[in-house]
């Protein structure tokens, strides 16, 4: 296994402003916010969180709805920018975060599939290359010309894995979106994933599936309500959580 950090995590918070009044409509929050009067609740999603990634390793990241989940992979993609503290990533990302990000669902999944390879960076000429594979590892030939926006979330899901794993990463980021998927495609993500793995990828993983965590992840980061609970082997941060669990219900 290499000693390159390819993430590091340095004191990470994230904060959000939550509204304290509902607003109905545009002109009401415009003259609040020109007269001052709008009130905001400081809400701290990430709480100085430290962490390191090497390269080629795969971590799990587990946590009850709302622990921070998918704010802290947001963050390490970019998408999100930290409120305190520092974060750096060496390495190209493929992040898998937000089902359907990236498509455009007027457009049909042919349509779609060039888009977001632009998006990617890769020419149309590229995409033509590789057009046959995404679509057969989809398994959506029979929908191609359908607009994404009458896709199901598990097609959605498919078609998004299967243009972002098309090239390989340097690091692969993938959120809850798999789940939606049916039993014999997140078998066959999770296999591309280990195929991945065994070239080098780094893999940071959220799920609520434990077994799925231990399977794919040799470690395991476990937040609760913004805050590292545990952090260390797949295995014993997952009993420990499930013990957590168990004594809560």
């Amino acid at each position: 296994m290499s000693e390159k950090v390819v993430i590091e995590i340095e004191n990470l918070t994230i904060r959000f402003n939550l509204a304290n009044q509902k607003v109905d409509n545009l002109k009401e929050y415009i003259i609040r916010l020109i007269k001052k009067e709008l009130m905001f609740q400081e809400f701290l999603a990430i709480k100085n969180l430290n962490f390191q990634v090497k390269e080629g390793e795969s971590w799990g990241i587990i946590g009850a709805n709302g622990s921070g989940k998918s704010t802290l992979l947001k963050v390490i993609s970019g998408i999100l920018k930290p409120y305190k503290g520092k974060v750096k990533v060496k390495g190209s990302i493929a992040p898998l975060i937000e089902l359907g990000a990236g498509f455009d669902a007027n457009l049909t999944a042919r349509e779609n599939i060039y888009l977001n390879g632009c998006v990617l960076g890769h020419t149309e000429k590229y995409m033509r290359e590789h057009f046959d594979e995404i679509v057969q590892f989809a398994g959506i030939e029979e929908f191609l010309d359908s607009p994404i926006k009458n896709y199901s979330s598990g097609m959605k899901a498919r078609l998004s894995f299967a243009v972002a794993t098309m090239v390989q990463p340097e690091i692969l980021i993938v959120d809850e979106i798999l789940s939606v998927g049916d039993y014999a495609f997140r078998k066959k993500c999770e296999n591309r994933m280990n195929e991945m793995l065994s070239k080098g990828v780094t893999l940071l993983y959220v799920s609520h599936s434990l077994e799925e965590i231990q399977r794919l992840c040799t470690h395991t980061l476990w937040l609760n309500k913004g805050e590292l609970k545990m952090i260390g082997k797949s295995k014993e941060v997952c009993n420990a959580y499930l013990t957590e669990m168990k004594r809560l219900i």
